[in-house]
């Protein structure tokens, strides 16, 4: 207790400084991609505040992997100031307390916070003087998601995880027993049951953007731009293709005829496509001037070497999550049990991984970091390229400099939830080691040799499901995804749709050809209002 008394400065001190390290991140990401126009005060706190959010909550996994490992010695046996249970315990609660704060602040981001905001922005008129009632319609819509948000609550609190009492007891007695039930936990039940319903919502986004992402991020890395010059000189022959047809339109009602409905729909497709073109040469002469251009052209053989790191690592996690799946398939007690299996039964190349970097401190801890940074960094690639749809309607685009406020509210919120599976993600990718770190315990064996009296020789393994209860600690995020069977489950399911996702991304971003220098910036089915502010 003295040992982490003395180190509270010095944690706090590194707390703080990452906090400020991700708010800049995440005000430097939102302002490269909000609107010049269309930018507010309100929107952007809370897009800034949102991802935030997303990225500290991620960074909690690899803090609570740490603390249980650290508790140990690489004998297995317990540090001092970690002998006592007591002490122990009041470490976890703390992990626990942090796992409520910042799931809590979740559920608030996405029930009441950003959607107040979102609705708030959405009804504001054209002079922008009603403010009452703009924000009675945005509250009108609000209580819609609280409702949601305490219907969830209420489920997750009264859903009894252990057998009712017997027909012979009363109502009463029933009733009771779930009031205790509800105090005896805490209300980890309830918590537990609305975010779990969130990472639903957040697997069908990691099935959509991440595993896009993880694709599309390094063959774009490897495959670069198109040349400047290149596309310059092609738009310049289509811009003359177009005049030329145009002019050819014109020509027919030069003497006085006018022109048939079919001439008259063809001649406005092509001046709507020439002010296409000639948008797309003002911004080519712009990227041809800029300096990032020239940067990035330079900096092509590390792209390169990135991009073939990336897809390297993508394929790493696909058939981590393949065997831990076929594992789970193999030899798990089935739906009923949530798929869950007590230890590993086929070797998990990231796993084993994981646990081989755990002599040489801090490279696990470092590398379970990269791991959940990798996730949340191709979450966003996959939604920038993709943009924020609606089944099959397209609702907005991500675009530097042109995304509407609305769309990075969207942003952030889907990112929260993506947040939310990544840690089931990273526990189907490394199981053992997501539950119980680097942890060693004592056990006794057999000794061949001569020994003195009863003395009995011992030695240290990796925990593990059939580790003994007191000598191996739980993370709390275990008990956070395994709380109820039925959505381990569902996420079992997920979990093999992730990986025909990525590979049906994998196929369609190896098909495709380099992206333009100016990719985003100009296109024809613009849907939204970002696409208003043109460079001139």
């Amino acid at each position: 207790r003295r040992c982490l008394k003395k180190q509270n400065p010095v944690q706090t001190a590194w707390c703080f400084v990452l906090i400020l390290v991700i708010l800049a991140f995440c005000w430097i990401y939102i302002r490269k991609f909000q609107s010049r126009q269309e930018s507010e005060v309100v929107s952007t706190i809370t897009a800034i505040c949102a991802l935030a959010i997303a990225l500290i909550t991620s960074a909690l996994l690899p803090v609570d992997i740490f603390l249980v490992s650290f508790m140990k010695y690489p004998n297995g046996t317990y540090k001092e100031w970690a002998a006592n249970n007591e002490t122990r315990s009041q470490m976890e609660d703390t992990v626990l307390y942090g796992y409520y704060t910042l799931y809590s602040i979740i559920l608030f981001c996405v029930f009441l916070w950003i959607p107040f905001v979102y609705f708030y922005y959405e009804e504001r008129d054209d002079n922008n003087e009603n403010k009452c009632s703009q924000v009675k319609n945005a509250l009108k819509y609000t209580i819609g998601f609280a409702i949601v948000c305490v219907v969830l609550l209420l489920i997750g609190a009264f859903v009894p995880l252990e057998p009712l009492p017997g027909q012979n007891s009363t109502q009463w007695e029933k009733v009771q027993y779930l009031f205790e039930e509800l105090g005896s936990s805490h209300g980890l039940p309830a918590l537990s049951f609305s975010i779990s319903s969130l990472t639903l919502i957040g697997m069908l986004a990691v099935i959509t953007y991440t595993a896009y992402g993880m694709s599309v991020l390094p063959l774009n890395l490897i495959k670069g731009t198109r040349s400047v010059l290149y596309e310059r000189l092609e738009n310049t022959e289509d811009i003359e293709d177009v005049e030329h047809q145009i002019e050819k339109l014109k020509s027919k009602c030069k003497d006085g005829r006018p022109l048939s409905s079919r001439d008259r729909n063809n001649l406005q497709e092509l001046e709507g496509r020439l002010q296409v073109l000639q948008r797309r040469g003002r911004h080519l002469e712009i990227a041809e001037r800029n300096c990032c251009t020239k940067v990035g052209r330079a900096l092509r053989p590390l792209k390169i070497i990135l991009g073939v790191f990336f897809i390297l690592v993508a394929l790493l996690f696909t058939i981590a999550l393949f065997i831990s799946n076929l594992d789970k398939a193999l030899h798990s007690a089935g739906i009923s049990s949530g798929f869950i299996v007590f230890g590993t039964n086929l070797t998990n190349p990231l796993n084993e991984l994981l646990l081989a970097l755990q002599p040489v401190f801090p490279l696990d801890y470092i590398l379970i970091t990269v791991i959940t940074m990798y996730f949340v960094l191709t979450s966003m690639a996959g939604i920038r390229h993709m943009g924020i749809w609606f089944f099959w309607i397209r609702l907005y685009k991500i675009r530097p400099q042109r995304t509407r406020p609305q769309a990075l509210l969207f942003l952030c919120m889907i990112l929260l939830l993506i947040v939310l599976h990544t840690s089931y993600m990273i526990y189907s990718l490394a199981p053992q080691y997501v539950m119980y770190g680097s942890q060693k315990y004592v056990t006794p064996v057999p000794s061949s040799g001569p020994t003195l009296g009863n003395s009995t020789a011992s030695t240290a393994r990796t925990c593990d499901a059939e580790a003994p209860q007191d000598q191996c600690t739980v993370t709390r995020s275990y008990l956070f995804l395994h709380k109820f069977w039925f959505f381990s489950t569902i996420y079992y399911f997920g979990n093999w749709a992730f990986i025909v996702a990525f590979l049906i991304g994998l196929v369609v971003s190896c098909c495709r050809g380099k992206k333009s220098v100016i990719e985003g910036e100009v296109e024809a089915d613009d849907s939204d209002m970002s696409d208003d502010e043109y460079v001139h």
